[in-house]
């Protein structure tokens, strides 16, 4: 009950004029740049987060939160219309919503994604607040150790379902974690990789990084790849779904949040994972199972639905633990260490007031999301014709703007380009961006809980894990890093105990 309190204090806060004016701008925007390709909304957190230093910390996070949620929204309709998905969660939408399209039906198709968003979003925000405190609660009583193992889980995790491989993956880990290095040591106040810069000493700005790795990589990676093309926009319509589509997905819509928000509590690489999964469900336990790969409706409802319940479990972990588990809660993070907020176990004491009003902003925000994107549907096709050299122009520009605007200083921009080319370069042979900017946020914090460990025990490496929670956790991370020579091996047993059968025969 005193949750259900707590959650009513935050909509009397949210529902100020000025708050959800701040909850629209949010939505808008982030609908506008999770529509245009290649522009999702960890990129639109990212770019907006110098912006909103001058903004009190309740209104910042509400606008936030508008942007993650609209983000989302906005990847799967240029998935529908234009198959290409504008952020990754949105892949799984492309498979059978452009096929829809192709057909006539893409505005069935955007009216299934809008629909099972906001019901993904209800159901994972009530989960989110029913579930929150008392994880709060619980880790009040974690140490060192097991902070140091959740975060190891996370790197892990993040690492091993990202990207094409294993070794690409650990790769931009350690990319992250050596960005993470530069500054004054936490414990003995050595320069660490500063080359003799004052300014280093400070370590580079998370702003900087995230803008770095994801606006400027991404936009020097769409100038490398530039083709003229006078491809036309899909054209839309007015989106309704009728009586057959309703009985298609209304139970797409109930399963998918229970897959999604699972997934985006536990540090497992946000909405890839439980969207597919999903859509594989969808497959198997739908009636019309001839539709899939033509244009099923399921297979965009329960996605869609599975995307938005894991965006809100995200905030589980970003809001109790600390622990980043996608692009956009990472940039969130370093927005409450901006303002001289610690996420962790004692926020929900400590910032009562914004955690409530912001978990009572994304209810607000989910229906603003339905009500204003289902006849705005015709508006973000047109917003696909902008010109692709004139919008990561103005990208770069606003980029550039920002990173200055963060400590005032030029060597800040020269050091967001070169981040950008990090970021390019990291494109161009495959390293997934996601570990990099999760790597810096969570690196310094993680070995500060190692020292504070290893101090503990006199200096033991036991002491890293001698609590029966960090040997649960480490158990976890061999499991995942064993699990492809497990399934390696199954079939190899199968084909030996089939030709065994064989001979027997």
């Amino acid at each position: 009950m005193d949750s259900l309190h707590l959650l009513l204090d935050g909509f009397a806060t949210a529902l100020t004029p000025t708050h959800l004016l701040w909850a629209a701008i949010g939505v808008l925007l982030g609908t506008a740049i999770g529509v245009l390709p290649g522009i999702g909304p960890a990129m639109a957190v990212a770019l907006l987060l110098p912006v909103t230093y001058a903004l009190e910390p309740t209104g910042a996070f509400i606008m936030f939160a508008g942007i993650y949620f609209g983000g989302m929204f906005g990847g799967s309709t240029t998935s529908i219309l234009l198959n290409t998905p504008g952020e990754s969660a949105a892949v799984v939408a492309a498979m059978e919503g452009n096929p829809m399209a192709r057909k006539g039906r893409g505005a069935q198709a955007l009216a299934s994604a809008a629909i099972g968003h906001f019901i993904g979003a209800l159901v994972g925000l009530t989960l989110l607040v029913l579930l929150a405190p008392t994880v709060a609660e619980l880790a009040v009583d974690i140490g060192a150790p097991d902070y140091l193992a959740i975060m190891v889980l996370a790197f892990i995790a993040v690492t091993s379902v990202l990207g094409k491989s294993r070794i690409r993956g650990f790769a931009a880990l350690l990319i992250g974690l050596t960005i993470g290095l530069i500054g004054l040591d936490q414990v003995t106040g050595q320069q660490r990789l500063t080359f003799g810069s004052l300014h280093l000493a400070d370590g580079i700005d998370v702003v900087i990084v995230a803008v770095g790795l994801f606006a400027i990589g991404e936009s020097l990676w769409v100038a490398a790849h530039l083709r003229r093309s006078s491809a036309e926009a899909i054209p839309v319509g007015r989106p309704w779904l009728g009586g057959p589509d309703l009985r298609r997905t209304w139970k797409p819509w109930l399963r998918g949040p229970l897959i999604g928000f699972p997934f985006g509590a536990i540090p497992a690489g946000g909405a890839e994972i439980p969207t597919f999964l999903s859509y594989v469900t969808e497959r198997k336990l739908s009636k019309n199972k001839q539709d899939f790969g033509k244009g099923a409706i399921e297979g965009v409802a329960g996605p869609e639905a599975a995307a938005s319940a894991s965006a809100a479990g995200t905030m589980v972990s970003m809001l109790t633990l600390g622990l980043p588990t996608t692009a956009v809660t990472a940039v969130m993070l370093s927005a409450f260490q901006q303002y001289g907020i610690p996420p962790g176990p004692l926020l929900f004491e400590k910032e009562a007031d914004l955690v409530w009003t912001l978990i009572a902003s994304m209810f607000i925000g989910s229906v603003m999301l339905l009500v204003l994107n289902l006849p705005l549907a015709p508006v973000w096709v047109r917003l696909l014709r902008i010109p692709r050299p004139y919008l990561y122009a103005g990208i770069l520009f606003f980029a550039s703007v920002g990173a200055f605007a963060v400590g005032g200083e030029p060597l800040d921009i020269l050091l967001l380009f070169l981040i950008g080319l990090i970021g390019f370069a990291m494109r161009r042979y495959g390293l997934p961006v996601l570990p990099t900017i999760i790597a810096v946020i969570l690196g310094p914090t993680a070995e500060l809980q190692m020292r504070r460990a290893l101090q503990l025990s006199d200096g033991d490496v036991s002491g890293l894990v001698n609590t029966p929670f960090s040997i649960t956790v480490y158990c976890i991370v061999a499991l995942i890093l064993a699990w492809p020579l497990i399934m390696r091996l199954l079939p190899k047993r199968r084909t030996e105990a089939s030709e065994e059968e064989k001979v027997d025969a």
